[in-house]
C-alpha cells in the first residue's frame, strides 16, 4: 500500500486555502453540527510568563489539533507572539490530512469569527472602521471586514505610528480610504464598527462607544488580560447588548470579568446563529434599550476545526 503523503501548507498556503468569506461561511455551518466535538483547551503557563496552548477538535469528518505558544514581549524582540502548527486528520483513517501554518490560521479564523458577528448583530456596516492595535490580527480584520463587510473606509490607531502608518498603507492598496489616528477614544465618535486587537497588558480603551456601533474585542482572552475598561462593559451591559463568541468566555473574558459582569447570563454567537431562546430574549431586550454591541473574542477550538474542514475539503491547484 502507498503511504499517504500529508500536505505542508507553508502561512501562504494556508491563507490561500482560508478566504475570509469561504471560512467566515464554514463557521457558520460548524456552530449548526451536533457532530462537532471542542473539549475545554489545555494552558500551560511557561516561564517567562508565556503560555502553551494544546486545543484538539473533531467532528464525524475531520479530527485536529492545534500546538501554539503565546509570548506577549515577543512583538518588542521582532518575534511573532504566537507561534506552532495545526494537525488535521481524517477521522475515518486517522491519517494526516495536512499540517497548517497555526499563526496564519488563528489571524483569518479570529478576523473570520468577528466578520460573522458582525454580519449578525452590526446596527451599521458602512464604517468608517476602527482599529485598535496594527499588528497580524489589525491587518486580518483589516481585510476581512473589507472583503466581507465592503468597509472602505477605515482609521488605524497604534502605539507604533510605524506600525500604524504600514496599515494604513496596505488598507489604500486594497483601495480603502485610510488614515491614522493618535487617540482611538476619541475616534469613538466617528467610528460604528470597532475592532480591538492590542496586546492587552492594560486597559487602552476608556470611552463609551457610540449608541450604534459594534466593537468586536479580541485582545483579551485570559481573565489577567484587558483592553476595556470597566466603566465601558458596564455601560455597554446596561445600555446595549454583550455577545461572546463561546460559553469559554464565562472564565476567560478578562474585559468583563475585570467589570464585574456575570458573563454566563449573555449569549453567544451559537446562541445568534442558531437563533436559540437565550439570544431571542436578547434582542427583544435590545429593541427596547438599542444601544452598542460588544462582541467578546476570546478563541476556541472550534474556530481552528473550521479552518482544519475548509483545507480538507480545498482542493490544491
Amino acid at each position: 500500500m502507498t503511504a499517504f503523503t500529508p500536505r505542508t501548507l507553508s502561512p501562504q498556503d494556508t491563507a490561500h486555502a482560508l478566504p475570509y468569506a469561504a471560512l467566515t461561511r464554514e463557521i457558520e455551518h460548524l456552530l449548526q453540527d451536533p457532530s462537532v466535538h471542542v473539549p475545554a483547551r489545555l494552558v500551560q503557563p511557561l516561564l517567562g510568563g508565556g503560555s502553551l496552548f494544546v486545543m484538539p477538535a473533531a467532528d464525524a469528518r475531520v479530527a485536529m489539533t492545534k500546538l501554539i505558544t503565546f509570548i506577549a514581549n515577543n512583538a518588542q524582540q521582532g518575534l511573532p507572539t504566537i507561534q506552532g502548527d495545526i494537525v488535521v486528520f481524517d477521522v475515518k483513517t486517522g491519517q494526516r490530512v495536512a499540517l497548517m501554518d497555526g499563526p496564519t490560521v488563528t489571524a483569518r479564523r479570529t478576523a473570520a469569527v468577528s466578520l460573522l458577528a458582525a454580519q449578525k448583530l452590526a446596527p451599521r456596516k458602512d464604517g468608517p472602521l476602527l482599529i485598535v492595535g496594527a499588528g497580524v490580527q489589525g491587518l486580518s480584520h483589516l481585510e476581512a471586514f473589507h472583503e466581507g463587510l465592503g468597509v472602505q473606509e477605515v482609521w488605524i490607531a497604534s502605539r507604533s505610528a510605524a506600525s500604524a502608518d504600514a496599515l494604513v498603507g496596505h488598507a489604500e492598496r486594497l483601495g480603502m480610504k485610510a488614515r491614522r489616528v493618535d487617540d482611538p477614544n476619541a475616534a469613538l465618535a466617528e467610528c460604528p464598527l470597532v475592532i480591538t486587537t492590542t496586546p492587552a497588558q492594560q486597559v487602552v480603551m476608556t470611552a463609551r462607544p457610540r449608541d450604534d456601533a459594534f466593537v468586536a474585542a479580541v485582545g483579551a482572552f485570559t481573565p489577567r488580560m484587558v483592553e476595556w475598561s470597566a466603566d465601558v462593559c458596564q455601560h455597554v451591559a446596561r445600555t446595549g447588548m454583550l455577545v461572546v463568541d463561546t460559553r469559554d468566555a464565562d472564565h476567560e473574558a478578562g474585559d468583563f470579568l475585570q467589570a464585574g459582569l456575570d458573563v454566563a447570563a449573555w449569549p453567544t454567537l451559537s446562541d445568534v446563529v442558531c437563533q436559540t431562546p437565550m439570544w431571542q430574549a436578547a434582542a427583544q431586550r435590545h429593541t427596547q434599550r438599542p444601544g452598542p454591541v460588544f462582541f467578546k473574542s476570546c478563541g476556541w477550538g472550534g474556530w481552528d476545526l473550521a479552518a482544519a474542514r475548509c483545507v480538507a475539503a480545498h482542493k490544491p491547484s
